[in-house]
């Protein structure tokens, strides 16, 4: 079985059309949007904060503290206000996000410094050679057409500036693989349909992080769409993965 295929019981949530999938994957963030953060920190045992500072870190902002940055599918903008209240950032974070509802429960937790903005990944309100880097933390794999968002980020990006990915990946250890499907593919979905009462929601993770590409084959779409010095780092025994590229 290949690293990113996952066999399952119940017919697929995620609609194959892609206008489809559009308003599904919106109408079903913005119907989560409430217990969001809570379910994340709950089903990962608060390990996606680690994470998320992993890849500020990978972000390497310190070069261009007062640019501007794009928190790209910002969900309730956890990663955009962690980035503007890192030591010495004096930029602007733009967190863009299509489902309004994840922009309106993330409000509280930003400062002046955050502009929330609903946008679609694959029309950024941004000009060309704009931003002085973006990040995107377990949203990528919701878009509609991945290499058009790859393509779309790299036009708003300043020469030199990095592109960080935050994403669910599966592990390659056969151990922590069949561990990994029992909790994401039962344990998961059961847990974020009671708190969340939208069953299918939690249904759809597993199913997208399956449908995914794997590490080497994202690595190598961000070269194709233009970034030089692609490169990735595993996280916690191959359940999430850091890809970093350049423009």
């Amino acid at each position: 079985m290949p690293i990113n295929e996952v066999a399952t019981e119940h017919a697929p949530v995620m609609p194959a059309d892609p206008a489809t999938k559009r308003n599904f994957v919106r109408g079903m963030f913005s119907a989560i949007a409430p217990r969001y953060d809570l379910l994340n920190h709950l089903l990962s045992f608060n390990v996606d904060r680690l994470w998320r500072r992993r890849a500020i870190a990978a972000l390497n902002w310190q070069v261009a503290p007062s640019a501007t940055y794009l928190d790209l599918c910002a969900g309730t903008l956890d990663v955009a206000a962690l980035l503007a209240k890192q030591p010495s950032f004096s930029g602007r974070v733009l967190g863009a996000d299509f489902a309004e509802p994840m922009l309106r429960a993330g409000r509280e937790k930003v400062s002046e410094s955050v502009s929330p903005v609903v946008a679609d990944a694959l029309d950024l309100p941004l000009a060309a050679n704009s931003a002085g880097g973006a990040i995107v933390a377990f949203g990528i794999r919701n878009v509609n057409d991945l290499d058009a968002a790859l393509r779309e980020v790299y036009r708003v990006l300043n020469r030199g500036a990095r592109f960080v990915i935050l994403e669910f990946t599966t592990p390659r250890n056969p151990v922590m693989r069949a561990f990994y499907h029992v909790y994401f593919h039962h344990v998961l979905p059961f847990i974020g349909g009671v708190v969340s009462g939208h069953r299918n929601a939690y249904r759809y993770l597993p199913e997208s992080v399956a449908q995914f590409p794997a590490e080497e084959e994202l690595a190598a779409r961000m070269t194709t769409a233009g970034f030089v010095d692609v490169r990735w780092i595993s996280l916690s025994f191959g359940i999430a993965a850091i890809h970093i590229g350049r423009k």
